[in-house]
C-alpha cells in the first residue's frame, strides 16, 4: 500500500513539476537568443565624377565682311554693301567634364566684293589662328559639358592673329592696289549642340574683329587702310573626343 502510494505522489509530482520546466526552459530560451547574423551590403559604384577629354574639330563657314570706313591714296571711303565668301577650320581642344573647354583653331576666310562708295570693291584671304575658351550647357536637364548628351547650348570668346592678304579693284575691274599685313584678332561664339558621345555636332556664330586691313608695309603707290572690321559667320562643326 506504502509503495502504491509512492508511486501516486510521484506521478502527481512530476505532472504538477513539467509545466513549470518547460516554461523555464521557454524563458532561458528567451533570455538567450541566438546571436544574430550579419549581411554585408553591396557597395555602390565609386563616381569619380565627369572626365575630361581632348578633342579635334573641323567647321565649315558662310560669312559676310564689313567694316567702318576705308583710306586709300589719301581719299576716305565708306562702303556700301558687303563682302561675301566662306572659310574653313580644324582645330585641337580639351574639355574638363564641367562645362568648360578651349581650344585652338586655324582657319582659312575667303571674301570677296566689300564695295565702297568710289565704286571699288575689296577681296581679303585670310589666315586666322585663335585660342579660345567656351562654356557648355544642357538643353535638355542633364549634364553640362563631356558627354552630357542630348541638345546643349554654348557660348565662347577667343584672341589670336590673322595673316591678311588684301587686293583692291576699280569697276573695270583691274587689280589697283594689294597688301599684305599681319594684325590682331578677337571673336565671339555662341551656338547649340547635340552630343552623340564620341562626336558632337555644333551650329553656331562666330563674330571675328579686326581692326585694321591694310597694306604693309606703306607704299606711297600703294597705301590703304581698311578700319573696324566685322566678319559674321554662319558656321557648323563637328568634334570628335578620344575617349
Amino acid at each position: 500500500m506504502r509503495k502504491l502510494l509512492a508511486v501516486i505522489v510521484a506521478a502527481f509530482w512530476a505532472i504538477s513539476a513539467a509545466p513549470l520546466f518547460v516554461s523555464t526552459s521557454v524563458m532561458a530560451a528567451d533570455l538567450n537568443p541566438p546571436p544574430p547574423t550579419y549581411e554585408i551590403p553591396d557597395l555602390p559604384p565609386v563616381d569619380y565624377g565627369l572626365q575630361g577629354s581632348f578633342y579635334l574639330r573641323g567647321s565649315v563657314a558662310g560669312n559676310g565682311w564689313w567694316a567702318s570706313d576705308g583710306s586709300y591714296c589719301g581719299c576716305i571711303a565708306t562702303f556700301v554693301s558687303p563682302g561675301l565668301g566662306f572659310s574653313g577650320g580644324i582645330g585641337v581642344g580639351y574639355e574638363t567634364g564641367d562645362g568648360l573647354r578651349g581650344d585652338l583653331t586655324v582657319d582659312y576666310l575667303s571674301i570677296n566684293g566689300l564695295t565702297t562708295t568710289t565704286g571699288h570693291t575689296v577681296n581679303l584671304r585670310s589666315g586666322l589662328v585663335l585660342a579660345n575658351a567656351y562654356y557648355d550647357f544642357s538643353l535638355d536637364g542633364g549634364y553640362s559639358g563631356l558627354a552630357g548628351g542630348g541638345f546643349g547650348a554654348y557660348v565662347g570668346a577667343g584672341i589670336g592673329f590673322a595673316k591678311n592678304y588684301s587686293e583692291i579693284y576699280d569697276n573695270v575691274p583691274t587689280q589697283v592696289a594689294w597688301g599684305l599685313s599681319v594684325e590682331g584678332a578677337a571673336a565671339v561664339m555662341a551656338g547649340v549642340t547635340y552630343d552623340m558621345g564620341n562626336i558632337v555636332a555644333d551650329l553656331g556664330y562666330r563674330g571675328i574683329y579686326m581692326n585694321k586691313v591694310m597694306s604693309q608695309p606703306p607704299n606711297p603707290a600703294n597705301t590703304y587702310i581698311i578700319n573696324n572690321n566685322l566678319i559674321h559667320e554662319a558656321r557648323a562643326s563637328v568634334r570628335y573626343r578620344f575617349n
